[in-house]
């Protein structure tokens, strides 16, 4: 499994465990690789991975950013900063296991909320940083 696929897994699982995200985005937690176009809302989807060598000595640890978005349509921008604050509080500083990795710190980095371009969504936006090792 790649390191980036590895690291997704561990986020998925940490925040599909703890209960304050459940409290906001529902139990199970509704958690997609793609928002399906039925999905219930809100729900929180993966946008987008990126990673690069994070020594330039050695390959073997990584950076990683990855980025969450959330969706809602209810409550006006309140639901979606509540997700995006239960999502941060769940991987800021977790202990997450990463197949095949060590992972050496994994920070919520930057957030924001806003309207989607259907005028009817609130979407939210939550970059996580990570640095993985080789295990």
């Amino acid at each position: 499994m790649s390191a980036d696929r590895a690291l997704g897994e561990a986020i998925r699982a940490a925040t599909m465990a703890d209960a304050a995200v459940k409290a906001v985005l529902g139990d199970p937690v509704r958690f997609y690789d793609e928002r399906p176009p039925n999905a219930a809302l809100p729900c929180v989807t993966f946008a987008r991975f990126e990673s690069r060598a994070a020594d330039a000595a050695a390959n073997s640890a990584l950076e990683h950013l990855v980025t969450l978005n959330v969706w809602s349509r209810q409550g006006g921008r309140a639901e979606t900063l509540d997700a995006l604050a239960a999502l941060r509080a769940a991987l800021h500083d977790a202990d997450l296991s990463v197949e095949g990795r060590n992972l050496v710190l994994i920070q919520a980095v930057f957030a924001d909320a806003f309207r989607a371009g259907d005028g009817q969504t609130t979407q939210g936006v939550l970059r996580v940083r990570a640095i993985t090792e080789e295990a």
